[in-house]
């Protein structure tokens, strides 16, 4: 007999199909329980305590990939085990721990519950995708002053250390040396010197794959200073390079056969006599100069000596992924990512994986007529554009300046955050485009 308690999964109008009995059927009916979607309803046993629980999976073969989500995020502590009729086992698995997920390194509460994986459920995969989203999730949840750019330093080297990486770093005044100016110019005014870490795994003469990750520990804005509630959700500006760790974590756990290197500029936008300004400019590792427009947009700075340094070694693939713009944000709201490449059939594959994965990402254009609005009368390029319009579009095309046009190149304008908890998300720092881009690698490299 199992230990787990069932959680019976039942879509709108098959109620009476579900295998109830006739008591259970009754006490549904009286509680309005008829399939609705994500809602949660114990079933009492024959002594009074809870036997079981039903589940609403909405719309028959319409149900959310995570649905389950809602479900664990309701639970208490404690086993469970679906039945009925929940759809694909992975997600339904997969929706299931990443609804249960509990951040409560400052705050105790409720214990997260635990999953009998279903029969027919790829165990492994499931594990190593929510552990995935953990790793983004507890490093985009904790608060700066305990992940600054050293702590963050040391969070990536146990990081690697677990997995068997080799790391390189460059920080402080060496990255002029090493001519990583732009990364440095951004981070100097800070009490915590600037630091481009650099991480590798694999086969050497496997296909070159290069994850770059914006991370910025918080963004005071610089001198030209966020008000406080834009500066609130700071510490969620090294977003991106949470979500590359954790993308990091599925591709090595998975043993894809690829070559992957990792590359994280961490830095804090603080403020200080020391730190640059509006008007200045800079030079950059790829030799173009820049102007800058406004502090606040200081990520796509540092990826931009980033993305340069992925490019020298020809790879097969880079990545990056950033909490770059707010345009992104008004264009595509909080849940939809823009997704930036090249390549419109890569593009679409990352999307459909995406979709089936419940990590769905909007292929948005590189449009070059919009190139113009980044131009400078003093240097290359300016950093921002010149107008109020297409925000998250020109800085993809100001990073688009900094690879290569032959090299296959992909951007992604993450959120980081769910500002309310919907299913597979709670509130707070969250995954976003690790899953899309893992099932995209997992079939263009293999297992």
């Amino acid at each position: 007999m199992s230990d787990s308690q069932p959680i019976i999964c039942v879509s709108e109008g098959e109620l009476e199909g579900a295998g109830l009995s006739q008591e259970q059927l009754q006490w549904a009916k009286a509680n309005g329980f008829a399939g609705q979607s994500g809602r949660l309803l114990a079933l009492p046993d024959s002594e009074g305590d809870i036997g079981a629980y039903l589940f609403g999976m909405g719309a028959p073969g319409k149900a959310a990939p995570l649905a389950l989500g809602a479900a664990s995020a309701a639970l208490q502590e404690g086993s469970y085990e679906l039945k009925g009729n929940f759809g694909d086992p992975d997600l339904a698995a997969l929706g299931f721990l990443l609804g249960a997920y509990r951040f409560d390194r400052y705050k105790k509460g409720k214990a997260a519950p635990e999953l009998k994986m279903p029969e027919k459920a790829d165990s492994a995969e499931v594990k190593r995708l929510a552990e995935a989203a953990s790793i983004a999730r507890d490093l985009i949840n904790t608060p700066a002053n305990d992940l600054g750019p050293e702590l963050f330093e040391a969070s990536v080297r146990y990081f690697a250390r677990a997995r068997k990486m080799n790391v390189a770093m460059v920080m402080g005044d060496d990255l002029i040396e090493e001519n990583f100016p732009l990364i440095h110019t951004v981070g100097r005014a800070s009490s915590q010197p600037p630091r481009l870490m650099d991480l590798t795994w694999g086969n050497a003469n496997h296909p070159k794959l290069t994850l770059v990750g914006k991370g910025v520990t918080f963004d005071t804005g610089g001198l030209n200073i966020k008000p406080g509630n834009s500066m609130a959700l700071m510490k969620k500006d090294m977003g991106g390079a949470a979500n590359v760790l954790g993308l990091a974590h599925a591709i090595i756990d998975a043993k894809l056969k690829v070559r992957l290197r990792v590359l994280l500029p961490i830095v804090e936008n603080a403020i200080s006599g020391s730190a640059f300004r509006p008007g200045d400019v800079l030079p950059s590792r790829k030799g173009l100069t820049v102007e800058i427009g406004n502090t606040d947009a200081e990520g796509r700075l540092i990826l931009a000596d980033a993305l340069t340094l992925a490019d020298e070694e020809d790879p097969d693939l880079v990545i990056d992924m950033a909490t770059l713009t707010g345009a992104a944000r008004v264009a595509l709201g909080p849940e939809l990512p823009p997704l930036y490449a090249r390549d419109d059939e890569l593009a679409a594959r990352i999307m459909k994986s995406g979709l089936a994965l419940g990590d769905p990402l909007w292929h948005m254009p590189l449009w070059p007529g919009y190139d113009k609005m980044l131009e400078s009368k003093i240097a290359d390029i300016n950093h921002i554009s010149n107008g109020p319009f297409a925000g998250s579009i020109t800085a993809a095309l100001f990073l688009n300046r900094f690879t290569r046009q032959q090299t296959d190149w992909v951007h992604l304008d993450i959120f980081g955050w769910a500002p309310e908890a919907r299913p597979g998300h709670p509130f707070g720092g969250t995954d976003q485009g690790i899953r899309a881009l893992y099932g995209m690698l997992k079939e263009r490299y293999g297992q």
